[in-house]
């Protein structure tokens, strides 16, 4: 986990209609591999996490939210350049989802897992000895929001 309260980590969206800043701690990368994220993303979905009061908009002219098919969940993606944001279950929880390839930098983050392994692509192989979970890790790791 890293703490950006004294340094701040930026991000957004390849056209720069959606611009965020981080001010808190980030959650390690884990991996998600069902089938909505594979969809979303065109491949495996690597997401980090934050408190959502630390994550500030500073941009966020093209923003964007489609609810998902599970109940309460929403993906935050720019409408000009099509570039997946964000991952929110607004079920009371207090982390949101961040894609970590919309992060300007990642700094010391590290992958540390991968989730929904039972919907993974058969394309692809996971060989590289990180924890794995058939579903959600249901917080064995750190700050795990589901997804």
């Amino acid at each position: 986990m890293n703490d950006n309260s004294q340094n701040p980590i930026e991000g957004g969206c390849l056209c720069r209609g959606v611009r965020y800043r981080i001010v808190g701690n980030c959650r390690d990368i884990i991996n998600c591999h069902c089938e909505n994220c594979r969809r979303t993303h065109g491949h495996v979905a690597a997401y980090t996490s934050v408190n959502k009061g630390e994550l500030i908009l500073m941009q966020q002219a093209s923003l964007q939210w489609y609810h998902d098919q599970s109940p309460d969940t929403y993906r935050g993606f720019c409408n000009v350049c099509g570039a997946s944001l964000f991952w929110d279950a607004r079920d009371g929880r207090e982390k949101m989802a961040v894609a970590a390839g919309s992060l300007d930098e990642s700094r010391e983050l590290k992958t540390i897992g991968h989730i929904y392994i039972a919907e993974a692509g058969r394309y692809y192989e996971l060989e590289d000895g990180l924890p794995k979970f058939d579903g959600s890790s249901a917080g064995t790791l750190d700050f795990d929001t589901g997804s």
